[in-house]
């Protein structure tokens, strides 16, 4: 069987680039700042994932007020400054 050769697809809207899941309960008995700390870098990666779904794949192209019209799309609390900083950080670093 000989393959056929692929088109070229052309790219789509996407509708809402964040689909929830189904969470886990947390381990218990950790510091308070141990949950605040590793739900905020949960909800940096879904916004990280959310704009480079977007076509945003520069830090630079991330503003603060461009992750937060994000969040508010895909059904998220708007992001603290803190956590738009670390937004940043982790398209930096997946390069």
């Amino acid at each position: 069987m000989v393959p056929v050769a692929l088109k070229a697809q052309a790219t789509l809207p996407i509708d809402v680039p964040y689909v929830p899941f189904t969470k886990k309960p947390l381990p218990a008995g950790r510091p308070r700042e141990w949950y605040i700390a590793h739900n905020r870098r949960l909800k940096a990666m879904r916004l990280a994932i959310a704009l480079l779904d977007a076509g945003v794949y520069r830090p630079e192209q991330a503003s603060n007020g461009r992750i937060r019209s994000t969040a508010d799309l895909v059904g998220i609390h708007p992001p603290s400054e803190t956590t738009c900083h670390m937004v940043r950080a982790l398209m930096r670093y997946t390069r």
